[in-house]
């Protein structure tokens, strides 16, 4: 099983598929053994900021450091903790991995940059404002052109549930069918927001994914894990069709299961902090709390 923590199925979206988590969820020992982490709590909002665009910036070095990049595209936000009808995001044309705090830009959902110096990625900000004016609970969301993603993306289809990990997904993501080139209108972005409803995923047909969460560590966990199912599913398929086989999905029953298990948005965050760790062990240096921050 994997190393995430059981926890709450807040995620499932049918009436069906919340009872069956519910179920499955009762009889899936955990995974952990000890007390789970939290994420930080703040008493200061400047501080959560500070914190925030820290860990904003981190992400993209971390997409950065995967290969994530296909030229200028790709983006990451996170909703502002004091102006929470703005979020950051990178700005245009500067790579991943050199992203620091004092680059990432402020923007509103006019396409105004309230803070920060460079370039606005127009199709960043048609997307990403529809997204967080549609999901107030969201905070965090991220695209890019990530290689695996944009092939399985050409064949319109959602993710099956063939290993434990895609099961993150089960019920939890959506198909965009409507590609109409780069997004440069705010209608398309609407659309995108429609397809997403709830869920936490998104395969834009002919474009790439897309995942949207509560926070930044989770957002970047699904990301990776949806790139990597994509892989899988394509390797799965491609070996099938050699030996005139199909692959073997999971049975719905097991799927939701497994989901209660991986799927849920604590879960993510506690899976995300490993990218985080490795990237500080890296470079050398991480966020200074102050006393008042419970974590």
């Amino acid at each position: 099983m994997s190393p995430a923590a059981t926890l709450a199925t807040e995620n499932l979206d049918t009436k069906d598929a919340k009872v069956s988590a519910s179920k499955a969820e009762q009889s899936v020992p955990s995974v952990i053994r000890g007390a789970v982490p939290r994420p930080p709590v703040f008493e200061d909002k400047n501080e959560q900021r500070e914190w925030l665009k820290f860990r904003l910036a981190q992400a993209l070095r971390i997409f950065g450091n995967l290969g994530y990049d296909e030229g200028v595209a790709g983006h990451i936000t996170i909703r502002d903790c004091i102006r929470t009808d703005c979020f950051w995001v990178n700005p245009m044309g500067k790579h991943f991995t050199l992203i620091q705090p004092e680059d990432l830009l402020l923007v509103d959902h006019d396409g105004k940059i309230q803070e920060g110096q460079g370039l606005l990625n127009t199709a960043a900000f048609m997307i990403h404002s529809a997204l967080h004016a549609a999901r107030p609970d969201m905070n965090c969301a991220a695209h890019s052109h990530s290689v695996y993603g944009r092939a399985f993306a050409t064949l319109g289809k959602e993710l099956d549930p063939l290993t434990q990990d895609s099961c993150a997904f089960y019920q939890d993501h959506g198909v965009y069918t409507q590609f109409g080139g780069v997004v440069l209108d705010d209608e398309e972005g609407r659309r995108i927001a429609e397809t997403l409803g709830k869920k936490k995923a998104a395969i834009l047909q002919n474009h790439g994914i897309l995942v949207a969460t509560k926070s930044i560590e989770a957002t970047i966990h699904f990301y990776i894990a949806l790139e990597k199912s994509c892989m899988v599913q394509l390797l799965a398929d491609a070996a099938a069709s050699g030996t005139g086989r199909k692959p073997i999905p999971i049975s719905h029953e097991d799927a939701v299961r497994t989901y209660a298990t991986v799927g849920t948005e604590l879960a993510g965050w506690f899976s995300g902090l490993a990218q985080f760790q490795l990237l500080e062990s890296k470079e050398g240096k991480s966020f200074k709390f102050s006393d008042s921050v419970k974590h």
